[in-house]
């Protein structure tokens, strides 16, 4: 039986920001549940608290759509917030910026294949597939958190 090799397509690019942003927009609800002592200071098992998850999120989304685009893997240079406050300015900064610069990844550049920081091998849409997978992943962490501290988290499927 002969077989053809077909390319399809599954989301756009802007298809893809899309689904980012709906992560991002869960994540900062996911912040905001948190009283602001257990934000910074709450752990189960050892786990980190959720505002380090939290920026580890924005140490990653700008300096990932910037290595994806240039080719250049730069860290983020911000401090880390000490307020719940400073920390959703923060998100809200990069979730405008990610708007800004997303569009501007050239299209080949999402098949090309880099090494993110030293450290991860992939195309450029697997290291923003990679993202958001960690994104979600801490997410789940912070669920336990809140369920832990008697707080209903917020719906994962609801992210707009």
């Amino acid at each position: 039986m002969a077989t053809a090799t077909q390319t399809v397509s599954v989301l756009t690019a802007e298809e893809l920001l899309k689904h980012l942003q709906g992560h991002r927009r869960l994540t900062r609800r996911t912040i905001e549940a948190f009283p602001e002592d257990k934000l910074f200071h709450f752990s189960v098992g050892g786990m980190r608290p959720f505002a380090d998850m939290a920026f580890e999120f924005i140490g990653m989304a700008i300096p990932i759509v910037n290595g994806v685009t240039t080719g250049k893997w730069e860290k983020f240079a911000g401090e880390k917030p000490s307020t719940k406050a400073d920390l959703l300015r923060l998100w809200d900064e990069q979730t405008a910026a990610l708007d800004e610069k997303f569009p501007n990844i050239p299209p080949h550049r999402f098949a090309e294949v880099d090494t993110a920081f030293g450290q991860w091998t992939s195309p450029g849409i697997g290291t923003i597939q990679y993202a958001i997978d960690n994104e979600i992943h801490h997410r789940g962490q912070g669920y336990v958190y809140l369920r832990a501290l008697g707080i209903e988290p917020p719906h994962f499927w609801e992210r707009e």
